[in-house]
């Protein structure tokens, strides 16, 4: 990693719920930005978030986006 670069962790739990969370937002739901870079990094994050997870493929989906929300509520 370069010294330009920053590198997050996340557990799978919390990625999944990150993940949800932005494919979620549409036009009606977006936060207030306050400049057009803070959008475009939202969608970068979500673009490398749907590139490592499998889990939105998964027939049961739904189940596990409420097992990881569960999992990070609880801090399991």
């Amino acid at each position: 990693m370069s010294q330009s670069e920053v590198s997050l962790t996340l557990s799978k739990a919390e990625a999944l719920v990150l993940f949800e969370w932005l494919a979620s937002l549409d036009g009606s739901k977006m936060p207030p930005f306050n400049h057009p870079s803070e959008e475009k990094v939202l969608w970068k994050v979500e673009g490398q978030l749907e590139s490592v997870l499998v889990e939105p493929f998964a027939p049961n989906y739904g189940e596990l986006l409420t097992r990881a929300r569960r999992a990070v509520e609880t801090g399991e």
